[in-house]
């Protein structure tokens, strides 16, 4: 299960929703070890397309050295589809490289009338892909 505070929640939906019609993407880090995701940290898609998402190469490569200094670990990391379900596509299941986050999808369809709008947890280990509850609460 996904626990996470109403603010993370708001945080990731508001980014998907500005970023809309292109995919937006992100990391929610938290301490290493802890599941707890804490520190939102959106992130450019430098594919700048509606149907792919993409992190620059730079800033990737700042966000983990900076995790590692503030011994922390990307807990979520999220992206939107923005014309279909809120589930890993293929290319989502190729980069699916943390076995241990929490892979949030969020679907925007809602904001184009091409279908709801949705807010969906996976697991995705080895290319298998597991649903899982999320529990949205006011504080840890």
């Amino acid at each position: 299960m996904l626990t996470l505070t109403q603010d993370l929640y708001d945080r990731i939906v508001a980014h998907a929703r500005q970023d809309h019609p292109d995919e937006a993407c992100g990391v929610v880090a938290g301490p290493a070890g802890s599941g707890r995701p804490e520190r939102f940290v959106p992130m450019l898609n430098a594919a700048r397309s509606p149907t792919f998402y993409e992190f620059d190469s730079a800033d990737l490569l700042k966000l983990y050295r900076e995790m590692d200094d503030r011994d922390e670990e990307p807990v979520i990391i999220y992206h939107s589809h923005t014309a279909t379900e809120a589930y890993p596509s293929r290319t989502d299941l190729s980069y699916a490289n943390e076995p241990g986050a929490h892979y949030v999808l969020v679907s925007t369809a809602d904001t184009d009338g091409a279908g709801e709008f949705q807010f969906r947890s996976f697991r995705i280990t080895e290319g298998e892909v597991t649903e899982e509850e999320v529990r949205v609460v006011r504080a840890y």
